[in-house]
């Protein structure tokens, strides 16, 4: 409770204070994959609405990073607001790496690290955090779980809202490609191909989930309360919080229109996951966009 109720006040959250978090594995991972780099006291690691610096792995300013911190302490802050403060063993600056696609601009960062100490840390940028995923898929779920955890005490707080008129739900986007859809149903069994008609009910806020869908025909509309906050067409992902994390359905999904989807358990998604570190990407961008636009509606 302590942590959601920090939480609700100042709508920061550390991904070290998910219990989800493992920091040996965080560690174990930033030191085979990333860079080495100290920081000294005042320094601003990134600044808020500044997009990374794509300067090369060899530049001295690594403002399009995730750091693991070895040493030291940071101060995550928003319109000069302290929002967190980090310590060894904490991640911090996630969100714009994970949010990055391939080729893309950097992400706008959304907060300002400071390092209020002499700091030491390990950084690794977009591409190297991907790499990463080839060979610790277990980081890939861990990240995720934290984020879902950051996602629902977002969701928490967007049902405590009254209704309001200029609410606009979330357009839907797709996540995979066509090509990767096809590649996944290749993977299962038929049986993994589900129809659901117009007006179904696919999943129910609050119950557990055994399976995460992506949307192959149709539109699917996601709701958290009375609020839709999201609308699926094909390629769109939804259901995996519960799936990961094995936590009670945040939101709840109905059919649009006469939809048909590709459903699968977690034991097939760790499995998908091991054999292409793309698809944990894809799945955590998608949560990272989910975030940005709660956030938004909470703002």
């Amino acid at each position: 409770m302590e942590q959601e109720s920090q939480f609700l006040t100042s709508g920061a959250y550390a991904a070290s204070s998910s219990r989800f978090y493992n920091p040996n594995l965080a560690r174990e991972v930033f030191e085979e994959n990333g860079e080495y780099i100290e920081f000294s006291a005042g320094t601003k690691i990134f600044s808020e609405g500044v997009p990374g610096d794509k300067r090369g792995m060899f530049s001295l300013s690594k403002t399009n990073y995730m750091y693991f911190l070895t040493e030291g302490e940071v101060q995550l802050s928003t319109h000069g607001k302290l929002m967190d403060t980090f310590r060894p063993g904490g991640v911090f600056g996630e969100m714009a790496v994970i949010s990055q696609t391939p080729g893309a601009s950097a992400m706008p960062r959304s907060a300002t690290a400071t390092a209020i100490t002499d700091c030491m840390a390990y950084a690794m940028d977009p591409a190297r955090a991907e790499f990463a995923l080839k060979f610790a898929p277990d980081f890939a779920l861990m990240m995720m779980s934290v984020m879902f955890d950051r996602l629902r005490l977002l969701a928490a707080r967007l049902a405590t809202r009254a209704d309001s008129a200029d609410h606009h739900s979330k357009p839907g986007e797709a996540i995979f490609e066509e090509s990767t859809v096809q590649a996944l149903q290749s993977m299962l069994d038929p049986s993994a191909t589900v129809k659901f008609t117009e007006g179904a009910r696919i999943m129910q806020e609050g119950e557990m989930g055994e399976h995460m869908y992506i949307v192959l025909d149709g539109k699917v509309v996601i709701a958290i309360g009375r609020k839709i906050v999201e609308k699926l067409n094909a390629g769109g992902v939804f259901g995996e919080m519960s799936l990961i994390d094995r936590s009670p359905r945040t939101a709840s999904a109905v059919a649009k229109t006469d939809c048909s989807l590709l459903a699968f358990d977690r034991k097939a998604l760790v499995r998908l996951v091991e054999s292409d570190p793309s698809i944990g990407m894809a799945m955590m961008r998608a949560v990272a966009s989910r975030i940005r636009y709660m956030n938004q509606l909470l703002a």
